[in-house]
């Protein structure tokens, strides 16, 4: 008879914590996100509905960037760090130790809710400029092929842009994170 170990059941418990509440983010974030920009874009004219579009499109782009960062970013780097009292050190080993649960939540679900959000945002749009100027055609299909153009091509520069500076990201996500921390052990590491 084989004992799975209090660590093994443990690790299994946390990874369907996380599942469940990673989940439970992305419909919540989802759910908002969409009805506000549902609402908020039809309010408005379609150069302001575009640049909220390419704004969507680019925060979709800068967190796949983090995620490739922090899940290709060396570890040994961030000791080093901490051995000379870098502040940040430690929280970005902890971003690393994480890089499944970052680059889950920064590729999958803030970068699927951009995915889904431009979607809406370019259908808007379409018919914005369908009734504006009395189109016959299918604008629709030229506005996705272009917002598909412009985030495979910025994901795909972003992921050149990752390989080649991840230390430098994995760096800077640990300030903004330190920024935005309410919890003393983020904010005094060092």
């Amino acid at each position: 008879m084989k004992y799975k170990s209090k660590d093994s059941n443990n690790k299994k418990d946390s990874n369907l914590k996380w599942i469940v509440t990673v989940s439970l983010i992305a419909l919540l974030l989802s759910l908002f996100l969409s009805f506000t920009a549902t609402k908020a874009i039809s309010n408005l004219n379609i150069i302001l509905a575009i640049l909220l579009l390419l704004c969507v499109i680019f925060i979709g782009i800068l967190f796949d960037i983090i995620a490739v960062g922090v899940t290709i970013a060396d570890e040994n780097n961030f000791h080093a760090m901490a051995s000379k009292k870098v502040k940040g050190a430690k929280t970005s080993i902890k971003l690393i130790k994480n890089s499944h649960k970052v680059s889950n939540f920064c590729a999958d679900v803030v970068g699927d809710i951009c995915g889904v959000l431009s979607g809406t945002v370019s259908a808007i749009i379409a018919l914005k400029i369908t009734e504006y100027y009395n189109l016959t055609f299918d604008i629709q299909a030229i506005i996705t092929a272009i917002v598909s153009a412009l985030t495979i091509g910025g994901k795909a520069a972003g992921k050149i842009v990752a390989k080649a500076n991840s230390t430098k990201i994995v760096a800077l996500v640990t300030k903004v994170l330190h920024l935005f921390s309410k919890n003393k052990t983020i904010k005094n590491d060092n």
